[in-house]
């Protein structure tokens, strides 16, 4: 996946959906994602026209964000 420009990173919301979203445009199309401060939560959406292992972006979040549990959800459109 190749980054199209920088990414935008924005800290916003209010109460318990308070925190950052980022957004990531990509040659394909885009990675969105949003840290929910109060449960320490991060949702990521990982959005591409070219085909790609939905492993190695698990691995990925793993590696750099040590989560304690992760819930998937994949669809190929």
């Amino acid at each position: 996946m190749v980054p199209y420009g920088t990414p935008q990173i924005v800290h916003f919301g209010e109460d318990d959906k308070k925190g950052y979203t980022l957004v990531q445009l990509i040659e394909t199309s885009n990675i969105v994602c949003h840290f929910v401060e109060e449960h320490n939560d991060m949702h990521l959406d990982v959005f591409s026209c070219k085909d790609f292992n939905p492993y190695t972006v698990e691995s990925t979040v793993r590696q750099h964000f040590y989560p304690s549990e992760i819930q998937t959800q994949t669809l190929l459109r």
